[in-house]
Formats: structure tokens, C-alpha cells, sequence
């Protein structure tokens, strides 16, 4: 299955988009159903991790704890999510690698997979931060290839589709919003983050 988009964030330079969709904090606040998204080693074990709780998000954090914990090229890291589609709600345990990051260009590329009951997938993804015209805001262009089999593939695109978009709305949505708090505050904290990626 193919999924591609393009989503505009009005006000919001490419340089503080790239900022937060590079926070795996703020990634795992914008998509429902996800409890966390954390580095991973090879003891990673889904069924004893914690997450973390009351983490600091921008604007309110420290801009260096924000950009060291932002994701890392070559990076493995294990993402735990609960997605209805349809009568099925699995609990997928995921792994994603980030297989590129490109902070000059703003670009980024995943791939990884998952497993629930009775149903699992693989994928590849990217995204690409553009700026617009005026250069005030932001064009993300996004993509993903997924295979999925099991009892969600078995629901078929009329069903998957439909969820799979207000899941990519939804996270823009909140990514937006993320960015415009982080905009209310000094523009000091952008700038001190910037200068650190």
C-alpha cells in the first residue's frame, strides 16, 4: 500500500518545523494511539519498558535536552501502537530505524515494522520540508510504502485508507499546534535550538 501527501503549516519556517518532526516526544504527542517512541538496543524488551512521564515539551523545555534527545541517524528505536481500524484494534510493537537525516535539506527517511496479533506490517517512509514562496512557512511533503498482512490487511484499502488519512491529518494538526506554542514564546529558544542540530 501506497500513501503520499502534502500538508502546509501556515507560519511556521521550515527551521522550526524540522525542530519538532526531529522531537520523538513531540512525534509520540501528535499520533494517537502511539504510547511512546524511545531508543532501542538489542535487550529492548516491549513488555517491561516504562515510559518516561511529565516530559518537558517546547517551549517550556531546555533547547539543549530537546535537541539531544532528537532523532539520530542509523538510530533504532521502538515504538509501541494501538490503532483502530475498523472492529480491530491491535497493539502493534514497532521498530523503526532512521535510515537518513539531512538537516541542510530538512529531509528524513524510516523504515521498520511491526507486529500485533494476528497481524503485521513492514514499511519505508519519508518526509520533506519545504519552504514556501514567502519563506514564512512550511510545505511537508510525506510519503510511505507499507505491506501489511493479517487480519487488518484482510479489512482491505476501503477500510485502512480512510483511518490511515485522519491518522496523517490528525498529526499535522497537533504538530501545527505544537509549533505555534513554540512560536509564542522568545525566539530565542528556536534560535538556541537551531544552532544546535
Amino acid at each position: 500500500m501506497e500513501f503520499d501527501g502534502e500538508f502546509e503549516l501556515d507560519g511556521v519556517p521550515p527551521e522550526k518545523a524540522w525542530i519538532v518532526l526531529s522531537d520523538p516526544m513531540a512525534v509520540r504527542d501528535s499520533l494517537k494511539g502511539c504510547r511512546y517512541i524511545t531508543p532501542m538496543d538489542d535487550d529492548f524488551n516491549f513488555d517491561e519498558y516504562e515510559p518516561e512521564e511529565d516530559v518537558e515539551m517546547l517551549p517550556d523545555a531546555d533547547p539543549e535536552t530537546v535537541a539531544d534527545r532528537a532523532f539520530v541517524e542509523g538510530q533504532k528505536y521502538a515504538a509501541l501502537m494501538q490503532v483502530g481500524v475498523g472492529s480491530v484494534k491491535p497493539r502493534f510493537e514497532t521498530t523503526v530505524t532512521i535510515e537518513d537525516r539531512d538537516d541542510e535539506n530538512f529531509e528524513m527517511i524510516a523504515s521498520g515494522g511491526g507486529d500485533a496479533s494476528g497481524s503485521s506490517f513492514s514499511m519505508e517512509s519519508g518526509m520533506r520540508i519545504h519552504p514556501t514562496e514567502d519563506g514564512e512557512s512550511s510545505e511537508i511533503e510525506w510519503w510511505t510504502e507499507a505491506d501489511v498482512s493479517g487480519r487488518i490487511a484482510q479489512l482491505g484499502s476501503r477500510v485502512i485508507n480512510p483511518v490511515a488519512n485522519k491518522i496523517v491529518n490528525n498529526f499535522f494538526s497537533s504538530i501545527e499546534k505544537q509549533m505555534t506554542d513554540v512560536d509564542e514564546t522568545s525566539s530565542g529558544v528556536t534560535d538556541r535550538i537551531r544552532g544546535m542540530l
